[in-house]
């Protein structure tokens, strides 16, 4: 009777550290989201809800990368590729063919998962650097087809992509109960809501079998297969899962901007990707949030108040010491090193470290 009382105790408590929200504070938390994804577009500003907006959307190509590189150990520098391949599927799908929004967005990911399982075999034969350099090869060769492919791309001139976002009601001109909303706010519930899904299906991926195998993986990959991990399944399977978030951000933000370019499909871009998961935290899917959220708005905020920072040029014939998008690049290097060798963990860490001690006090420390 008691083996059987002290193995039920074990099984509850395990149940309870498997549910999202197993505390009131928990829940406390997830009220206080709900409450500010129903408020901020109704108080926020547009520029601030523009900043949100492409946050949100970074959030989303960040949870990705994450899967990849934070659980599974795989560095990647092609996520750029993947994004503007997924806009070029929303321009497809959703312009050209006129499919809906669940279709084009669901076809883009689909376009990315295809393309990152002909890339992940890579990943079950070279790790390390060999790795970041196949995978940085993927930039230059997609910034190649998107520049030529003029038929899918506009080539150097760049398309419009006016892809449908109707959703039950109409996230281009929403009116809900009498009030009319602005594009920015309407994007906000639609990205933020797609934020909260994509978030909460990782996090549920990352707490089952299948997580657990891919931070093994991670970890120690010859001691994983031995004790059964497959290899080729995991790592293979993160590169799909990661490329299909990296689309489908990717198509968000073509459909969002209602153009794009390849220009935009840079190293640069899988740079700055690379340091939203620093900062936010390796590991962690709320850091790939937090990350977003804070390293996204570095460049909406310096193109918005360039002008009041001094030795700053919009453009490289103004006057100035550093031009807008070299100041970007030298912040996000220098992000990435700083968090790298001060707190390799990220934003998360410092979040848990505070959680822990106020859980433990008077007894933390």
């Amino acid at each position: 009777m008691i083996g059987r009382g002290r193995n039920r105790r074990m099984a509850l408590r395990y149940e309870d550290e498997l549910r999202l929200f197993s505390t009131s504070w928990q829940k406390a938390g997830l009220v206080a989201l709900i409450l500010l994804y129903l408020l901020v577009p109704l108080n926020a500003s547009e520029f601030w809800l523009s900043v949100l907006d492409y946050a949100g959307i970074a959030a989303i190509g960040a949870i990705g990368l994450n899967l990849l590189t934070g659980y599974t150990g795989q560095v990647s520098l092609g996520h750029a590729a993947f994004i503007g391949l997924g806009a070029y599927a929303a321009g497809y799908f959703g312009a050209d063919l006129g499919l809906p929004l669940p279709l084009w967005l669901l076809a883009a990911a689909v376009c990315g998962g295809v393309i990152g399982a002909l890339v992940g075999p890579f990943a079950l034969r070279l790790r390390g650097n060999y790795l970041v350099i196949i995978t940085l090869g993927l930039v230059f060769l997609g910034e190649h087809v998107y520049t030529n492919w003029d038929g899918l791309s506009g080539g150097t001139a760049g398309r419009g992509i006016e892809a449908p976002a109707t959703l039950g009601i109409d996230f281009d001109d929403l009116s809900l109960l009498g009030e009319e909303f602005t594009r920015n706010q309407s994007w906000f519930f639609l990205i933020w809501g797609l934020v909260a899904l994509v978030a909460l299906l990782a996090k549920n991926l990352t707490r089952t079998r299948p997580g657990r195998a891919l931070q093994a993986v991670r970890d120690r990959d010859v001691a994983a297969e031995v004790i059964g991990v497959s290899l080729a399944r995991y790592k293979v399977g993160a590169f799909v899962i990661s490329s299909a978030l990296a689309a489908l951000a990717g198509a968000l933000l073509g459909a969002y901007q209602l153009y794009v370019a390849p220009t935009e499909w840079t190293l640069f871009l899988s740079i700055q990707y690379l340091a939203i998961v620093i900062v936010g935290g390796l590991g962690t899917i709320f850091g790939g949030i937090v990350g977003a959220l804070f390293v996204g708005s570095i460049p909406r905020l310096i193109e918005e108040y360039s002008g009041s920072i001094p030795g700053v040029a919009a453009n490289a014939g103004d006057d100035g010491v550093i031009t807008v998008f070299a100041l970007n690049q030298a912040l996000f290097g220098l992000l990435i090193v700083v968090f790298l060798i001060l707190e390799p963990r990220g934003l998360a860490a410092m979040w848990i470290r505070v959680k822990t001690y106020f859980t433990g006090w008077p007894f933390g420390y």
